[in-house]
């Protein structure tokens, strides 16, 4: 029996689709005049202003999955550190009298519909309390204080010192150019921001574990957003709370005791949100599929997966910190570019979930995604349609779904990269992301397949965790191409169903999510660059 919840996500899912004769509804042309802004802020409330990196953490390329340091103490200074090599911005960039800024994680359409909120001890520099973070300033936006007997509860409770970090998705800034698609678009970029914090927690030597027993209602009483008067459609909404913690602590409670959900309900909060466009489209879908995909409190096994080795690869030559500020989204592909044969299969292998290391061991649970490769331009490699699973248990059931003349042939020996089909697939590729060049004129692109319906039947909620897994998977290949001297960018566009009919999947047992393709990126010599943060000092 399906929850009525899910079936209204479901339904969701369905209308969202693109097809080839019927695109997901949207607007049909851009309205400059009600572009929301990029940046949120709360006025009226104290800033705290962050110190900026003047020197990054040593780590080198694989130091963003496994951490190689001691954690460092906690400060206002190392918490200033991993937001800007997350959350803050990597560029401006300027063309045509525009200028626009660029941040280290990734969104569709750089609209950046996620938002970032810290709950933080008193430290030096800071006292403890509730804020919102700035990208544009890099600064701390002061919307409440907390009691010190809260945190010592908090403390007591994780049994680590450490800090709280909420995300938040404002739906607008999407909706705005995607329509009623743009709830999937909001989704993948909180797992985007998640991998993104995730791997700079690392260079600190810390980890972020995410409290996912927790439900939505009480991220709301944590972050004050019941008590927050937003403006209409800009409002945020609920995605996940995490604990920044030293990486070597060991499993957390994944949620926070009623006490303290009491504590943070009884606390006020400051501070006005700014509007973001003049005027709105209310994609009423939108808000019911939020609605429907609410996640209530649960009690979930943490999942644990192997310890497999990483693939025997040479390191990139670049630090972390420099492949995390070098990340772009490519806008166009040489043709003629392609990748190594171990390049390609080193990249893949981090996508695969293991047992310590970031990102996916956040806690959001088991892996649900897998990969159907379109390989292009490959050194040692066939061209063709190619299968990569991320979890062994599915490959058996993912076979037995697809079409039956594919070969399943075993790429390399004790890894889950299967062969489906040799040829020229280039076209292909492109067709099923709404005809864009950029899928087919790579090395490879890919679509993320999820395991989908039957568990969207009995937990609604994981349809946006699963949307999450994509950008995070998103993530990995983004820094992974940039290490690799190659862009990637992620495709949100595609034809949902002639996806499935390549595969021949015939049900939504299986679902494709996201899309994203990797090459040699064309630089455009029209746009300049600037630093980061050079408004800041620009007097």
């Amino acid at each position: 029996m399906t929850d009525p919840s899910a079936a209204e996500v479901l339904r969701y899912h369905e209308q969202t689709k693109h097809h080839e004769q019927r695109y997901a509804r949207s607007l049909g042309y851009m309205d400059w005049e009600n572009q929301p802004d990029p940046f949120r802020s709360y006025g009226g409330v104290p800033r705290i202003s962050l110190p900026l990196l003047g020197e990054d953490p040593p780590a080198g390329h694989h130091g963003l999955f496994e951490a190689c340091r001691p954690a460092v103490p906690f400060s206002l200074e190392a918490v200033a550190g991993v937001l800007e090599l997350s959350m803050g911005l990597s560029a401006w960039k300027e063309a045509g009298g525009s200028r626009w800024a660029l941040r280290m994680n990734p969104s569709s359409g750089n609209l950046h519909p996620t938002e970032a909120h810290l709950v933080l001890p008193a430290m030096q520099g800071c006292s403890g309390g509730i804020f919102h973070y700035s990208p544009l300033h890099h600064c701390l936006e002061r919307r409440a204080e907390i009691p010190s007997g809260l945190w010592a509860r908090i403390h007591t409770h994780l049994g680590v010192e450490g800090c709280l970090i909420g995300l938040t998705t404002i739906f607008w800034r999407e909706s705005w150019k995607y329509g009623e698609r743009a709830f999937r678009y909001c989704n993948h970029d909180v797992g985007h921001a998640l991998a993104a914090l995730r791997f700079a927690a690392n260079l600190f030597g810390w980890r972020l574990t995410c409290l996912s027993d927790l439900s939505d209602g009480g991220i709301e009483t944590v972050l004050g957003l019941k008590q927050t008067r937003f403006p209409s459609l800009d409002a945020e909404h609920p995605d996940l709370l995490g604990y920044f913690h030293p990486n070597t602590a060991g499993e957390l409670p994944r949620t926070l005791p009623e006490d303290v959900l009491a504590a943070f309900a009884a606390v006020s909060f400051q501070g006005a949100p700014n509007a973001l466009s003049r005027e709105h489209v209310d994609w009423e879908i939108i808000g019911q599929v939020s609605e429907q995909s609410r996640k209530p409190v649960t009690q979930n096994p943490v999942f644990r997966w192997t310890r497999r080795a990483w693939l025997p690869v040479e390191e990139s030559e670049l630090s972390a910190a420099q492949i995390i500020r070098r990340r772009r989204s490519a806008t166009a592909f040489d043709p003629q570019g392609g990748l190594p044969r171990r390049h390609f299969l080193a990249m893949l292998d981090r996508t695969l979930p293991r047992d310590g290391a970031a990102p996916f061991d956040v806690g959001l649970g088991e892996p649900a995604l897998h990969l159907l490769l379109f390989v292009h331009r490959v050194a040692g490699l066939d061209p063709g349609l190619y299968f990569f699973g991320r979890d062994d248990r599915d490959v058996p059931d993912v076979r037995a779904h697809t079409r039956p003349d594919f070969l399943w042939e075993a790429v390399e020996y004790g890894f889950p990269l299967y062969c489906l089909a040799r040829g020229n697939f280039r076209q292909t590729a492109a067709m099923l992301s709404c005809h864009q060049d950029i899928a087919g004129a790579g090395a490879f692109s890919l679509g993320m397949i999820a395991r989908f319906g039957e568990d969207l039947r009995r937990r609604p909620f994981r349809y946006r965790q699963l949307f999450w897994e994509s950008g995070m998977i998103g993530q990995i290949l983004y820094l992974e191409a940039e290490a690799r001297g190659v862009r990637g960018t992620g495709i949100g566009c595609f034809f949902d169903d002639a996806v499935h009919e390549v595969l021949g999947l015939a049900s939504d047992r299986f679902q494709s999510l996201y899309h994203f393709t990797v090459g040699l990126p064309l630089e455009d010599s029209r746009i300049t660059t600037r630093p980061p943060y050079f408004h800041l000092s620009a007097g």
